[in-house]
């Protein structure tokens, strides 16, 4: 199977100018823990509630903070026509839930998680990202 099989392509994008609020209302309004960050059509970094809530809101950041100044830009992408088990292995390895989905031109095209794996029928991509996922620190 390959990840376009199972990915989810209603993807929400902000921008890195976007608040932290802006951001925070999304993510409460379309129930998910992490936004891709896009600029001109590109990828730019990642955005999720754990980033808000340790990168801003602990050191004293505003809701009127950029997206930007919060995000992840070391930005961990698979492609769009790769095997799910190379993905689940990378995704396990990395201790990744969700990862962003561009095609071979770098644009997004989705998002792959841990629930996408978990409903695709592929048990045993699915055992080996969970695996490593839920493992201890």
């Amino acid at each position: 199977m390959k990840v376009h099989e199972m990915m989810t392509t209603d993807v929400c994008v902000v921008s890195p100018n976007n608040t932290l609020r802006d951001a925070a209302m999304l993510m409460e309004k379309m129930d998910i823990g992490s936004l891709p960050v896009g600029t001109n059509d590109r990828l730019v970094g990642i955005i999720t509630d754990r980033d808000i809530a340790v990168r801003a809101v602990a050191h004293g950041k505003t809701p009127d903070t950029t997206v930007q100044e919060a995000m992840s830009t070391d930005i961990k992408y698979c492609y769009e026509d790769e095997d799910v088990d190379h993905v689940a292995r990378n995704m396990a390895d990395l201790e990744l839930r969700r990862m962003p989905v561009v095609n071979r031109d770098k644009r997004l095209v989705g998002v792959v998680s841990l629930s996408n794996f978990a409903y695709s029928g592929d048990r045993k991509a699915s055992d080996k990202l969970l695996k490593g996922v839920a493992a201890p620190h």
